[in-house]
């Protein structure tokens, strides 16, 4: 037999490991073996179990852990420009005109199906240009004829060499590529533990600084015999939640192995087509035992692991045969022939029996996608994660979130089990039994508006004389700023930071203060500042490039320096970028209606790149940044990592959401409205339970949890650090810019009273320089508006507190619309 003769020559190569098959089975038994196949699923237990020894010199797989920060596409700059212009003239006004004090923010939206329709689906229009390349290839996509999701979870797939792991939680995948100690060019798998981590740069602090998961552990791997040097890795059907890895035997062959890759799939599922399969692993095997079939047409084993773990195999044929698996040695499992089938893989902690129970129940059914919908009934929102299902007609198993747990309806958590398996850094997920996920949030941020809001008061109805005075005071000061030459610069992220600036003090300038004839005098010169951009004249225009689809800053491709605002042109950052353009266009159409008609196409085409909603819109992918799955953004575009994508700012995610909600509002899009409200729900939620850390949080380690906010959160590794330094006010800051009247939905006062004991107080905030002593303050009024108003209207206070970002008079306003002032 050809299979017999490949047997013999593993054997003989396998030099230090050694074989001992144990027979618990009569020899009638292994009759049921013909020519080494299983006509059956249960003719495999003819074979008994194997026990297969290493040899005590053997390489331990445990895997390489990565402290670097990994800074390409990053740059070192403070995220605000750190020189305030002066005034260049002073605006002469002939005096005040009466206004009713707040225009009503917003009303209860009631809006259905709010991710079905597409924002727009005509091409972006000529004035941003066009480009049919970029300079990072779609290395290994075919087939692929929607835009990509440059900021998804499967990008390691087609970054760099292909090599760098990719997470679905609660396992990774990698591919092989011939290294190990199975020395395999298969799909390896792995789920790592909590006393996997290791902690750093000093493990016995507390807080430690940063935590790290390993990579590289090749528990098992989707491997087969025709596979070699000359594999090759595609994806294809890439979308929002879901993407299908392929591995070839050289170029022109059909794919030997598919693996549908869903966030939060039960199982690591394999489609063989007609090859021979080997499962490896580099952890060794140490046990394969096989066990009665769970189902019709369904071989099942019971796998041990050289590192104590127990995993689960399942193979359904397409033709109803079992799927004989031998060890040839300690790091391989060998079929005898071709198999077209699935071979399903999943860990069973502590080999617990109730769990094998679950995942018998579950076997043959898999993942291939999901989609999002929606509704908005106004403080109540719902939206459902639904799965599409391939292989047999089981229960489907997914993992869920810790942040899931907390808002799915009765009928979701009827599909919980008690089989919970640890993430990278959410948590620990949870199994869940079920096609669709449903999920309410009760307390959605309908009457938010632009105002200074509370979760207590709500918005501002009123403020004092001498807080309108000090606002007055403020803005005149800085409308009769340059904002012409304070918005153009050579960066869309510091041009839209200081657009944003001028639009709260104009709002805050009209609505709060009453002072129309002022605000009109700024918004007219905020309406030139934005024109430049709205026309493309920047000096770094916007184009539309095809190969991804998407609009990105010309910065990179004129320059040579991919780094080059912030990473724009490689996808990094969108949702930071374009919020604050999103949000001054929202103001501008808010105070002046009849601007909307020459410039909402240009804004929704921000929102389209960042944030649609639906597959139906040809040129943007869905939700680039946003992960419904995570319940928060990815910043990290085409660039590679080894630790995968990560956020550094948790509070510009947020202000995205709050941009997009408070857009669609000025346009009478109620979908658009309801999803920015459903968005900033999920944000409360996610960033409560990852990223602002509250005493007690039971989802990251208990001796990280001191940082108060995590830093930089990537998918395998947590730091808390930033990209432009370690200064405590930098990586506190970052998570709190901008402050909107959206920060006290989002970051809850229990969080932000901790964390200002943990390192500001007791006039710590004082010692504190530049731009972000300000914002620190600014930070303090959603908990303190009473002492921040003091700080910010008082003599102590100077210009040079000011980010390029900030604006005095919104602070002030901030500050007195939470009852800060006298």
């Amino acid at each position: 037999m050809h299979f017999l003769a490949i047997f013999i020559c593993l054997h003989a190569l396998a030099s230090a490991r050694s074989l001992t098959g144990h027979r618990h089975h009569h020899h009638a038994r292994q009759d049921r073996l013909v020519d080494g196949q299983a006509i059956k699923p249960d003719d495999i237990l003819a074979i008994g179990k194997q026990s297969v020894s290493t040899s005590a010199n053997a390489v331990k797989n445990t895997g390489v852990y990565s402290s670097a920060l990994e800074t390409k596409g990053e740059t070192s700059a403070i995220p605000f420009a750190t020189s305030i212009p002066s005034a260049t003239s002073t605006l002469k006004l002939s005096g005040y005109e009466k206004i009713p004090l707040v225009v009503a923010p917003t009303q209860s939206v009631t809006a259905s199906n709010i991710f079905n329709a597409p924002i727009a689906t005509a091409k972006p229009a000529p004035l941003f240009g066009s480009q049919s390349d970029h300079p990072v290839p779609r290395k290994g996509i075919v087939g692929q004829t929607s835009p990509i999701g440059t900021n998804k979870f499967y990008a390691g797939f087609y970054l760099g060499d292909q090599a760098n792991p990719v997470w679905t939680h609660p396992y990774s995948l990698q591919w092989s590529r011939g290294t190990g100690n199975a020395k395999s060019w298969g799909l390896s798998v792995s789920h790592v533990e909590a006393n996997q981590r290791i902690f750093g740069p000093d493990a016995t602090a507390n807080p430690v600084q940063y935590y790290i998961n390993p990579i590289g552990v090749q528990s098992l791997i989707f491997s087969a015999a025709e596979l070699g040097s000359s594999t090759l890795l595609t994806t294809d059907t890439l979308t929002a939640s879901s993407a299908n890895v392929n591995l070839l035997n050289g170029a022109g062959s059909k794919p030997a192995i598919t693996l549908p890759m869903v966030q939060g799939m039960g199982f690591v599922t394999a489609i063989y087509d007609s090859v021979t399969p080997w499962i490896e692993s580099s952890v060794y095997f140490k046990t394969i035992t096989p066990l009665k079939s769970p189902k019709e047409g369904v071989s099942k084993y019971r796998i041990g692991l050289e590192d104590g773990n127990t995993w689960l195999l399942y193979a359904t044929t397409n033709n109803g045969t079992g799927l004989a698996l031998k060890a040839a040695n300690s790091t391989r499992l060998a079929a005898p022939g071709f198999f077209s089938g699935i071979i399903q893989i999943a860990k069973n902690p502590g080999n617990d029996s109730q769990h094998e129970t679950l995942y018998d129940r579950c076997a043959g059914s898999y993942a291939t996608t999901s989609s999002t919908t929606g509704y908005v009934n106004g403080g109540y929102g719902s939206y459902s994660l639904t799965f599409r299902k391939g292989g047999n007609r089981s229960p489907l198993l997914m993992f869920m979130l810790p942040h899931h747990l907390e808002s799915m309806t009765h009928e979701t958590r009827d599909g919980l089990t008690g089989l919970h398996l640890g993430t990278t850094t959410k948590g620990v997920a949870t199994a869940i039994v079920g096609d669709s996920w449903t999920f309410g949030e009760h307390e959605l941020p309908n009457r938010l508006g632009f105002a200074p809001w509370s979760p207590i008061s709500g918005c501002t109805k009123s403020l004092s004389t001498d807080a309108k005075a000090a606002i007055n005071a403020a803005g005149a000061t800085e409308l009769s700023q340059d904002i012409d030459a304070l918005t153009n610069q050579d960066s869309m992220y510091f041009s839209g930071k200081a657009l944003g600036k001028s639009a709260a003090a104009i709002y805050a300038i009209h609505d709060l203060a009453g002072n129309v004839t002022l605000a009109n005098a700024g918004l007219k010169k905020l309406k030139a500042a934005f024109e430049r951009f709205s026309t493309n004249q920047q000096k770094f225009p916007l184009t539309y490039e095809s190969a991804w689809g998407g609009v990105v800053s010309t910065a990179a491709f004129v320059t040579g320096d991919v780094n080059a605002d912030f990473g724009n042109s490689y996808y990094n950052d969108h949702h930071f970028h374009w919020s604050y353009f999103i949000y001054t266009a929202a103001v501008i159409g808010y105070l002046d209606h009849s601007w909307l008609d020459t410039h909402k196409e240009w804004v929704n085409t921000l929102v389209r790149d960042c944030a649609n909603p639906s597959a139906q819109d040809p040129y943007f992918p869905v939700s680039r940044s946003f992960d419904w799955y995570h319940g928060h953004s990815w910043a990290k575009g085409l660039f590679d990592s080894a630790d995968g994508k990560d956020e550094e700012s948790s509070s510009e995610d947020a202000n995205l959401a709050y941009a997009v909600k408070m857009w669609g509002h000025v346009t009478h899009d109620k979908a658009m409205e309801g999803r920015g409200n459903i968005m900033l729900a999920v944000l409360k939620r996610s960033l409560r339970n990852y990223f602002l850390l509250e005493s007690g949080n039971g989802n990251q380690p208990a001796n990280f949890i001191g940082n108060k906010v995590t830093g930089i959160l990537f998918e395998n590794k947590v730091d808390h650090v930033t990209y432009f330094g370690t200064n405590v006010e930098y990586v506190q800051g970052i998570h709190m810019l901008p402050i909107t009247a959206s920060s006290a939905y989002t970051r809850g006062a229990r969080f932000v009273a901790q964390e200002w004991r943990a390192f500001f107080d007791a006039g710590r905030v004082d010692k504190i320089d530049g731009g972000w002593r300000g914002i620190l303050y600014a930070n303090l009024a959603l908990i303190d508006p009473k002492a921040a108003w003091k700080w910010f209207s008082g003599p102590e206070f100077d210009p040079k507190y000011l980010d390029g970002g900030a604006s005095l008079t919104w602070y002030l306003a901030l500050a007195a619309g939470l009852g800060g002032s006298p």
